[in-house]
């Protein structure tokens, strides 16, 4: 019976094989960059054969935890002005599996209630344009949109003067939902608290 890795060595060989494309110890040489092979003999595609060979390995892996059921979910912690929480999220670079669904829909009112109780005295903003322009919103703003998604999870930016949290609310894959890749099945929007009078960063 062979042994079936687990959801921190499937982060740890997705690591290591990131690492080995970077430094071009692995290239998918078959792409190219028109489909022209007058043009393309000019253009440089190292940086593309790597990209490629690191997205083929990862949907290999991402198929290997279809297929052993592991999963994809790695738990956080978050401390906000002395209020703790642990929450599950899913690994950027993995999927989450119908049973991390379940997981994550059950984590979500924690998530906000903690939201809410460490933003209460702070302005509220909803980022836009991907993550490039920011908009004033109220907390009736924030619960419409809780209303729509199936899954949260929190962001952090914080120093001495200022402080950021983050919150993603979103549906469907994780992984396609951050950089909307997935619309419509999967999506996420983003609300930024701020201390009062200051502007996201994030």
């Amino acid at each position: 019976m062979s042994n079936i890795y687990n959801t921190q060595e499937l982060i740890q060989i997705l690591a290591t094989e990131r690492q080995a494309c970077l430094k071009g110890e692995r290239l998918k040489l078959d792409i190219t960059v028109s489909g022209n092979p007058i043009i393309d003999q000019f253009i440089r595609t190292d940086g593309l054969q790597k990209f490629t060979a690191y997205q083929d390995f990862k949907t290999s892996i991402h198929e290997y935890q279809r297929e052993n059921q592991v999963s994809g979910i790695i738990w956080q912690d978050i401390t906000i002005k002395n209020k703790n929480l642990h929450y599950p999220e899913i690994d950027p670079e993995l999927i989450a599996l119908e049973i991390d669904f379940q997981i994550l829909k059950l984590a979500k009112n924690s998530i906000l209630e903690f939201w809410y109780l460490v933003t209460e005295e702070m302005d509220l903003y909803l980022s836009f344009s991907n993550g490039k322009q920011h908009q004033k919103i109220a907390k009736i703003d924030v619960e419409r949109i809780t209303q729509r998604t199936e899954w949260s999870t929190l962001l952090k930016w914080e120093n001495p003067n200022f402080l950021e949290l983050i919150l993603q609310l979103g549906w469907g894959q994780p992984q396609e939902a951050t950089y909307k890749r997935g619309r419509p099945l999967a999506g996420s929007e983003f609300i930024h608290a701020v201390n009062p009078g200051c502007y996201p960063i994030g």
